[in-house]
């Protein structure tokens, strides 16, 4: 039995509805596991017991691979992805065994970079990482610097990019340079009442007035 044109034509609305309802859904699930990834390497950062961490980032790690694996243009969900492996692979110390994760660590960031080249978390990651570990990454330490001394100058809150920064400049001598990126880390901690860091702030001028 044929329906009823108008019938059919209600149908036919309904169902071009949840298409466009669905592919919007698409849309909205990449941002999301984006978000709710990055919110799980923050939450796994502040938590106190090891357990807690690593639970939160193995958490961020599989809602991040699906964020990628669901759009790999995504410059936040590679991010996302970078942040809570890199937070895994230092639960036990700062010190990375494997080079091979090394670099799967870095084809995140790279990967960002490349989708994204003003990203300043990216930015400030692999300046970072590029002062620490220069050797293993086959990398130059003054790019580095300059990489986070470009997130410094695009974020005014950039507050680890400045502590770095701040020590980085102390161990070269330029010790007014320091002081000025480790007071600024400090205003910007007192700003975001981030008692954790101004904890840091204060220790890294500790420091500096101690040398």
């Amino acid at each position: 039995m044929a329906l009823p044109r108008f019938f059919a034509t209600a149908v036919a609305a309904v169902v071009w509805l949840c298409m466009a309802s669905d592919l919007r859904a698409i849309d909205r699930s990449t941002a999301d596991l984006t978000r709710s990834a990055r919110t799980e390497c923050d939450q796994g950062r502040r938590a106190r017991g090891r357990d807690e961490r690593k639970a939160h980032f193995e958490r961020g790690k599989t809602l991040a691979q699906q964020a990628v694996a669901q759009d790999d243009n995504s410059a936040d969900a590679h991010f996302a992805l970078f942040c809570n492996e890199g937070e895994l692979m230092r639960l036990d110390g700062e010190s990375i065994s494997s080079l091979l994760a090394l670099r799967s660590l870095m084809a995140e960031l790279d990967r960002t970079l490349a989708l994204k080249p003003d990203h300043t978390d990216a930015l400030a990651a692999k300046g970072t990482m590029l002062l620490r570990l220069p050797r293993l990454l086959g990398g130059d330490p003054t790019t580095g610097e300059q990489m986070l001394r470009q997130v410094v100058q695009q974020d005014p809150n950039a507050f680890s990019s400045r502590i770095t920064l701040a020590k980085t400049c102390n161990a070269r001598g330029a010790r007014n340079e320091a002081v000025a990126f480790a007071e600024r880390a400090l205003q910007i901690a007192k700003s975001q009442g981030r008692a954790d860091k101004v904890a840091e702030a204060q220790a890294t001028l500790a420091e500096l007035e101690a040398e």
